[in-house]
């Protein structure tokens, strides 16, 4: 295939994902699901778990191996845009006042699941063939360990707002833990990565690289990018400019040293100057990576997710073990941590709902362990799905116990009439 039908096939495989992420997102609204949700599961549609499994021919024609690298590039330039946002928001996220409940929620929301994740792939090792061949058994427990502990930040931001849970404490806690909890996370998973090469010199690379550019951007491109927005009358297609081309210059830089481009976006997003243009800058760059980037990655991955690959006994059974594992890591630690911090239990068990959702940050991070070799196709469907589930399971959740703080609210309202 010639690179311009490669480009015009490309182009079309582009309108079908589009289109199909925008219903799937309307159905999954009806049904009271984040947008998210839906794109994840078109992306699942569009890959071997369905679209290849009724119409191999139809996949095969629409999405060939000629256009796949065109939207591996294509999607992680959204990634790369997208963490940038989430470095941004991240850093911007106050946690005055929540310092001590919100380490405690974020340090027992990230090690539970971790050491839960890493002692299902211990105990399994040898009974399920799950793990890459070649790589230690270390690595693969721990990153699945870091796969699970991750929250999604971005989505717990958008659910909270959504619901008018900014002001509320269950809203302020998740929202200061959700963002520690992340930012130890990626720091964990770049040391899996680091760890998967087994080369000493490697690591070496990687760790001097990474102390290097965090050096950079604090010292040179923080005060730079200040100094560049501060700037009177620069246009506004200026500040866009010189904010890419710092972008693209982190995320070269990150994957060069064996990080992943994801962690340079991140990382200038957390230096990234505050205030009102500062906002106009990355509204205008994220506006477009939300609507149109980020789709063509779900549908990336939806071809590295075959769920028919679950069918078996075993690899179902690990399925509902990562379920299980991720459930009880995640919101059985953050609430106990909640409520062992002095918060009632009203508050602990909605802290423990919204950080228990992984979403987009958790597919991101098997993209980079598929994409570095860390696992394999039948270990990435399976977190894939422990993203779904886990992500599917919080708006219902957070209902259910609303409803069931309305009743009680009513009985106690009733009481006191019933006395009289």
């Amino acid at each position: 295939m010639d690179i311009a039908t490669t480009t015009a096939r490309f182009f079309l495989a582009a309108v079908v994902i589009l289109i199909t992420c925008r219903l799937v997102v309307m159905v999954a609204r009806r049904i009271g699901q984040p947008p998210v949700v839906g794109e994840m599961i078109a992306g699942v549609l569009l890959g071997p778990s369905l679209l290849g499994l009724l119409l191999p021919g139809v996949q095969d024609w629409l999405l060939p191996d000629a256009v796949r690298p065109m939207l591996y590039v294509v999607s992680h330039i959204g990634l790369v845009a997208f963490m940038f946002e989430v470095g941004h928001r991240f850093a911007s996220h106050k946690v005055r006042g929540l310092g001590r409940p919100a380490g405690a929620v974020s340090l027992a929301g990230v090690t539970a699941p971790l050491l839960l994740g890493a002692a299902l792939i211990l105990l399994t090792q040898g009974h399920i063939d799950v793990l890459k061949d070649g790589v230690p058994v270390g690595v693969s427990a721990l990153f699945v360990g870091v796969a699970l502990a991750i929250t999604a930040f971005p989505m717990l931001a958008r659910i909270i707002s959504e619901r008018n849970l900014t002001h509320t404490r269950q809203g302020s806690l998740s929202l200061a833990a959700g963002a520690l909890d992340d930012g130890v996370a990626w720091i964990l998973l770049a040391l899996t990565i680091g760890l998967a090469t087994g080369d000493p010199s490697r690591i070496l690379v990687t760790a001097g690289g990474s102390l290097l550019f965090i050096l950079v951007i604090w010292f040179v491109g923080r005060p730079v990018l200040a100094w560049f927005m501060a700037r009177p009358g620069t246009a506004m297609e200026h500040l866009v400019l010189a904010t890419a081309v710092a972008l693209f210059a982190a995320a070269w830089w990150t994957d060069l040293i064996g990080l992943y481009s994801v962690f340079g976006g991140f990382c200038l997003g957390s230096v990234f100057p505050r205030g009102e243009l500062a906002e106009r800058v990355v509204n205008s760059i994220s506006s477009v990576t939300k609507v149109v980037f980020l789709p063509l990655f779900f549908a990336y991955s939806g071809l590295n997710t075959s769920f028919g690959l679950l069918v078996t006994v075993p690899l179902m059974l690990l399925t509902l073990g990562s379920i299980a594992v991720a459930v009880i890591g995640k919101f059985g630690a953050c609430w106990a941590a909640a409520r062992l911090t002095g918060e009632d239990t009203h508050t602990a068990m909605r802290v423990g709902v919204l950080m228990n959702a992984r979403g987009l940050m958790q597919l991101i991070a098997l993209n980079v362990g598929l994409q570095v070799g860390i696992v394999t196709q039948a270990l990435f469907s399976v977190l894939v799905m422990v993203a779904i589930v886990t992500t599917m399971m919080t708006a219902p959740w957070l209902s259910w116990l609303d409803r069931r703080a309305e009743r009680r609210q009513a009985k106690r309202d009733m009481s006191p009439a019933a006395a009289g």
